[in-house]
C-alpha cells in the first residue's frame, strides 16, 4: 500500500556551483532557508498547504515539547543536591589536603613559614625539598593516568570513564596542595562543584538553560564552600558563567534562586565539616578618614601591575616549558616533579611560597600570634618568588588553582605599600608631614590589596569586593575597596594593551601623510594584528581553568557546527590599486555591504565595509585633502581606516568565530585555508557573516528535530 501524501511536498533547488553540499534534504515538512550572495540557496515550493493548519501544528509540538521538558522545580531542587554534594566533597577534598600535609611535613605548617626561617638549613633542607618532590611525581602519575583516560575513552565507555577524571584531578590537586607546591584549592573546589552540576545535567538529559544553571549553583557552591563565603559565592557565578555564557538575559533571573540556594547549603555544609572560622584570620580593619582614598587607589594601580606581571610570567613560563618539552623529549610524567623540585629549592631562602592553607597569608597580614612580621623589604622580594613558584607549578603540570596564590600576592603587595606610606607620612621621623593626612594600619592595605589582586588575575572584581567585605563584615571597607579593585581591574584588563588599539591613536596629520604616500601593502603592524586578536578569554581559561567550566559547543547540539558548514564562497574580491569607484561598484552590484582584499595569490590583505569607505570620505573632507575621484584606490581607505584582517578556519567551531566577530564589533569575518601563515592573511576561500550563521543553525535544529520525530515512529512501529 502506497503512503498518504503529505499536505506540502516541498522540492529543494540547490543554486551555486561553487557551494558546498547543503547540510541536510527535507522530505517532510516546508522549510523558507534563504542566503544573499552565493553560497547554498534552498528554496521550498509548497502546493496549496493550509496556513492555519500549519499553525495548529506548530503549536501542538511547541507544547508537547513544554510537557517533555522538566519542570522548574525539578532543576531547583537538582541544584540544592548540587550544593550539598558539592559541600560535601569540598570538605573531603580540603580534608584530605590537610592529611597530606599533616603526614608529610610532620605538623611544621601549624608553626607558620617563618619558623622555617630561624631552623638551620642543614636540618630542614631534605623536607623542604623532597615533600614537594613527592608531591610532583604522585602528581604526574595522575595526570598520565587521567589523560589516557581522556583520550582513549570513546562511545558509550566515554561516559564511565569521563566520571573518574574529575575524581583523578581532584586527587592530584590534594598531592599538589599537601605537599606544599605553590598553588591554591579554590579552582579545584569550583572544578568539584561543575562536575557534579554537569553529572546532574547529563543523567537528566538537561541542555541549555537549565544545565547552565545547575553549573552555575555548582560553581557557586565551591567558591561559597571554599572560603565559607556564600554572597560571594553567587556573585562569583554570575561573573564567570552567567554573565559570559548566557545569550539570553533571562537565564540570569532564571538561575538566581539555584545559585542562592546551592551556595548556602554548601557553606553551611562546610561550616558543619571544617569549622565557622573563615579561611584566613581577618585583623582589624582600620580607615581613619577620606584624605586617605588616593592612597587606596594608587594601591590599585600597583595591584593592577603585579596582576598583569603574574598572567604574563604565567604565559612565558607555559611557553617555555612547553618548549623544553619538545626540545629535550621531557615525558609530561616527569614534569611536576621538576616543578616540585623548583618549588623546593625556592623554599629553602623563601618558605612563605609552600601552600600550607592560608596560614603564610595570616603571617603576611601579621594577625596570627607569636610570629613577627616581615620587612618591607622582605615582602617585596616575596611578591616576586611568589609569582614565579606558582607560574612554574602552572607550567610543569601540577594541579591547583591561582585564587589563594593571587590572595597571597596582594596581601604582599599591600603590607609593603601600606608599611612604606607610614614610613614617608607618619611617625617623628617621617619623609613628608601632611597635617591632615592620616595613614592606616598596614593591615588595611593588605586587606584591600588581596581583594584589587585577586580581581586584576582572576577578572572577578565585584567576587573579590563582596569576598573582602563579607570576610571583614565591616562597611568602612567598601568604599576603597571598590576604589583599588575597580583601578586593579581597568590596568589588568587585556583591551589596555591590545596592538590593535594603536591604530586609533594615529593623529589626523598622520592619516592625511598616508593618503599622500599611497601605501600599496598593509603595514606590518596590520599583518600582526591577526596574531594579537586571539580571544583573552582563552589565556584566562589557561591561567584558572575554573573560570571556564561552561562550554557552550560542548553541551549544545546546536552549537556543534564548524565554519565549513555554514560558510559561503561567493564574495568580491579586489586588489590594493583598486580604484575606489570599481570597488564600490562592485559592492551595488551583488549587494554585499563589504569587499575582500587579495593578493595575485588569492592571499587575504583585508576587508573594507561599506562604513570603512563612508568613514575614509569624512576624513578625507575633514582635512580638506579631496583626491581626483579616479585617483582614489582601495590602498587609500586601508591606510586610513585600517582595513580589517581577522579571519577564521574552515575547521574552526562555529561559535568561535562567532566571538571572534562579536569582541571586534564585525558583521562577517573571512575563511582562509587551515594552514596560515603569520607573515599573511592566508589563502581566501570564503567568508562567514550573521545571516550563515543563523541560517545554518535554524537548519540544524530543523534536522534534529526530524531526526528525532523519525527515531520516535521508528520506535513505535
Amino acid at each position: 500500500m502506497a503512503p498518504a501524501a503529505t499536505p506540502c511536498s516541498p522540492r529543494l533547488l540547490l543554486a551555486s556551483s561553487a557551494s558546498p553540499p547543503p547540510l541536510f534534504r527535507v522530505a517532510a515538512r516546508p522549510l523558507l532557508l534563504g542566503s544573499r550572495g552565493g553560497g547554498v540557496r534552498l528554496r521550498v515550493r509548497c502546493g496549496a498547504a493550509d496556513e492555519e493548519a500549519e499553525v495548529r501544528r506548530g503549536e501542538q509540538v511547541k507544547a508537547s515539547v513544554e510537557e517533555m521538558a522538566p519542570g522548574l522545580d525539578l532543576v531547583t531542587l537538582a541544584a540544592c543536591l548540587v550544593g550539598l554534594l558539592t559541600g560535601v566533597s569540598v570538605v573531603l577534598f580540603n580534608l584530605s589536603v590537610h592529611e597530606i600535609r599533616d603526614l608529610l611535613w610532620d605538623g611544621i605548617p601549624l608553626r607558620g613559614a617563618s619558623w622555617l626561617r630561624e631552623e638551620p638549613t642543614a636540618e630542614i633542607w631534605q623536607r623542604v625539598i623532597f615533600v614537594p618532590v613527592s608531591g610532583g611525581i604522585i602528581v604526574g602519575g595522575l595526570n598520565t593516568l587521567r589523560s589516557s583516560i581522556k583520550t582513549n575513552s570513546d562511545g558509550s565507555v566515554s561516559n564511565m570513564k569521563g566520571v573518574f577524571r574529575p575524581f583523578l584531578k581532584a586527587a592530584a590537586a590534594s598531592f599538589t596542595l599537601g605537599t606544599g607546591n605553590s598553588l591554591g584549592p579554590e579552582g579545584p573546589s569550583v572544578e568539584i562543584g561543575s562536575a557534579i552540576a554537569k553529572g546532574f545535567g547529563n543523567v537528566f538529559g538537561w541542555e541549555g538553560g537549565k544545565k547552565l544553571s545547575l553549573v552555575a549553583a555548582g560553581s557557586a557552591a565551591g567558591i561559597a564552600s571554599g572560603f565559607n563565603a556564600a554572597v560571594a559565592g553567587c556573585f562569583f557565578a554570575v561573573e564567570s558563567v552567567l554573565w559570559p555564557s548566557s545569550g539570553d538575559s533571562s537565564s540570569l533571573s532564571n538561575s538566581t534562586p539555584m545559585v542562592i540556594l546551592s551556595a548556602v547549603i554548601a557553606s553551611v555544609v562546610s561550616e558543619i565539616g571544617l569549622g565557622s572560622d573563615p579561611a584566613f584570620t581577618v585583623p582589624e580593619y582600620d580607615f581613619r578618614s577620606p584624605t586617605e582614598l588616593p592612597l587606596y587607589l594608587l594601591l590599585g594601580v600597583f595591584c593592577g601591575a603585579v596582576s598583569i606581571t603574574l598572567s604574563r610570567c604565567t604565559a612565558v613560563t607555559m611557553d617555555m616549558v612547553e618548549r623544553l618539552q619538545k626540545t629535550t623529549g621531557l615525558p609530561m610524567a616527569v614534569s611536576p616533579a621538576l616543578g616540585g623540585l623548583i618549588v623546593g629549592l625556592l623554599a629553602l631562602v623563601y618558605p612563605e611560597v609552600l601552600y600550607w592553607g592560608f596560614e603564610n597569608v595570616d603571617i603576611l597580614l601579621e594577625s596570627r600570634p607569636f610570629t613577627s612580621g616581615l620587612s618591607a623589604a622582605v615582602l617585596v622580594q616575596l611578591i616576586g618568588v611568589k609569582i614565579l613558584a606558582t607560574s612554574l607549578c602552572r607550567a610543569f603540570g601540577l594541579v591547583g588553582g591561582y585564587y589563594a596564590p593571587s590572595l597571597f600576592i596582594g596581601a604582599a603587595t599591600g603590607m609593603a605599600y601600606g608599611k612604606f606610606m607610614r614610613f614617608t607620612f607618619t611617625g617623628s621621623e617621617a619623609l613628608f608631614h601632611v597635617p591632615f593626612l592620616d595613614v592606616a594600619s598596614p593591615q588595611a592595605y593588605g586587606l584591600v590589596g588581596m581583594a584589587a589582586t585577586l580581581a586584576g588575575v582572576c577578572k572577578v572584581p565585584l567576587t573579590s569586593v563582596l569576598l573582602l567585605f563579607e570576610l571583614t563584615q565591616d562597611y568602612r571597607i567598601v568604599l576603597p575597596l571598590l576604589g583599588a579593585v575597580g583601578l586593579s581591574s581597568w590596568i589588568a584588563s587585556s583591551q589596555r594593551f591590545s596592538t590593535s588599539g594603536k591604530g586609533k591613536l594615529d593623529s589626523l596629520e598622520e592619516k592625511t601623510s598616508t593618503i599622500e604616500e599611497a601605501k600599496n601593502v598593509p603595514t606590518q603592524t596590520q599583518q600582526l594584528t591577526s596574531v594579537d586578536s586571539v580571544d583573552a578569554t582563552a589565556e584566562l581559561c589557561k591561567l584558572e581553568s575554573s573560570l571556564c567550566v561552561y562550554d557552550v559547543k560542548d553541551d549544545n547540539v546546536l552549537e556543534n557546527l564548524t565554519v565549513a558548514e555554514s560558510m559561503k564562497t561567493r564574495y568580491i574580491s579586489v586588489s590594493l590599486k583598486t580604484p575606489v569607484v570599481e570597488a564600490l561598484n562592485l559592492m551595488l552590484v551583488e549587494k554585499q555591504p563589504f569587499v575582500m582584499i587579495t593578493e595575485s595569490n588569492k592571499s587575504l590583505l583585508g576587508l573594507l565595509t561599506v562604513k570603512d569607505f563612508q568613514d575614509f570620505c569624512k576624513t578625507v573632507k575633514s582635512t580638506r585633502m579631496q583626491p581626483e575621484v579616479d585617483e582614489c584606490l582601495v590602498s587609500h581607505v586601508c591606510g586610513v581606516v585600517r582595513c580589517k584582517i581577522w579571519s577564521v578556519t574552515p575547521h574552526m567551531p562555529l561559535i568561535t568565530a562567532e566571538k571572534i566577530m562579536d569582541s571586534h564589533g564585525m558583521d562577517q569575518v573571512p575563511v582562509v585555508s587551515e594552514h596560515v601563515n603569520h607573515q599573511d592573511g592566508g589563502i581566501l576561500i570564503g567568508f562567514v557573516d550573521r545571516e550563515c550563521i543563523t541560517i545554518a543553525r535554524r537548519a540544524l535544529a530543523a534536522k534534529e528535530f526530524f531526526s528525532f520525530t523519525s527515531e520516535i515512529r521508528r520506535e513505535e512501529s
